[in-house]
């Protein structure tokens, strides 16, 4: 069988036996094509790789300069692939049983403080519709800890603001149900007024957040409108879309809510994802303590 149709297969395979988004079988599958690339242009096959070929790869990657981060998640799905092959019998031995992903340091990711949150709000233009929309949509962001591709996705559908909840679709088409804030229904419904004078492409009707030609605002437009009002609220941090969740898992854990509840909130399948966050509380609290404590006073 030819190297791609096998790729078709394994991409079949991902989305039907995995269940994966399509974001993570999009890197999945990218990452695959740097490895088929790798097999081609050596004139290899998948059944004659050998564990010394895998390593040759993994060289490459160094050599290319990608970071380390980067090579882990490509050796990893590349033995998710050999495993794939000796599941469905197209290899007997599986060459990359014995290929080791690199330990990579932990990462603490960037969090606002509310202050922070303030400010990137406060240089909002709620005058215009792009401004209270956006206003919503950062609000919705922080109060909701979603992902920004579950935001872009939430349906009118998916509103229970008698109840004071939203449905939210998350990784692998699962399902939760998180609270949602007074304030964030207040901005959402300020930014519905104008929605509902808007002209909606056909098959957005029952999309929340609209882009300017009435169909489902993007990922890209609400990044660069972040880096917008960071920078207008003369933020120094890399600020993303992202950054928001991070601040809403990060204060709920300083303000002692438990982390069983905020892997709930999140829809993260594993405690351990979730658990970044009590690192990122204790350099919260030691950072308090340094600026607090009278021993950790400058001397004058």
């Amino acid at each position: 069988m030819e190297h791609n149709s096998l790729i078709d297969e394994y991409k079949r395979y991902l989305l039907l036996e995995k269940n994966l988004s399509k974001n993570t079988l999009n890197a999945y599958l990218t990452d695959l094509r740097k490895f088929n690339a790798f097999v081609e242009a050596r004139q290899l096959t998948y059944q004659t790789i050998t564990y010394n070929h895998l390593e040759e790869f993994v060289a490459e990657l160094y050599e290319r300069k990608i970071a380390s981060r980067s090579v882990a998640r490509i050796i990893s799905g590349v033995k998710s692939f050999f495993r794939f092959l000796v599941l469905n019998e197209y290899i007997s031995d599986n060459p990359g049983e014995l290929l080791e992903v690199p330990k990579i340091g932990l990462k603490l990711p960037v969090v606002l403080s509310l202050e922070e949150i303030d400010s990137i709000l406060g240089v909002i233009d709620v005058s215009t519709v792009e401004g209270t929309r956006n206003y919503a949509i950062i609000e919705t962001l922080y109060s909701c800890g979603l992902r920004v591709s579950e935001l872009i996705n939430l349906k009118f559908s998916d509103l229970f603001f008698d109840e004071g909840f939203i449905r939210v679709e998350g990784k692998g088409s699962k399902q939760r149900l998180v609270p949602i804030s007074d304030v964030a229904i207040q901005k959402i419904n300020d930014y519905l007024l104008y929605r509902k004078q808007m002209k909606v492409k056909k098959g957005h009707e029952d999309v929340v957040f609209l882009s300017s030609r009435g169909s489902a605002i993007s990922r890209i437009t609400i990044y660069h409108y972040t880096q917008q009002y960071a920078e207008a609220a003369n933020l120094k941090k890399k600020i993303s879309p992202h950054v928001f969740r991070h601040s809403f898992a990060t204060h709920l854990l300083e303000r002692g809510a438990n982390i069983r509840v905020i892997q709930e909130m999140l829809g993260h399948e594993k405690i351990t994802t979730t658990e970044i966050y009590t690192h990122i509380d204790r350099n919260f609290l030691r950072q308090e303590i340094i600026e607090h404590h009278p021993r950790n006073k400058k001397i004058g």
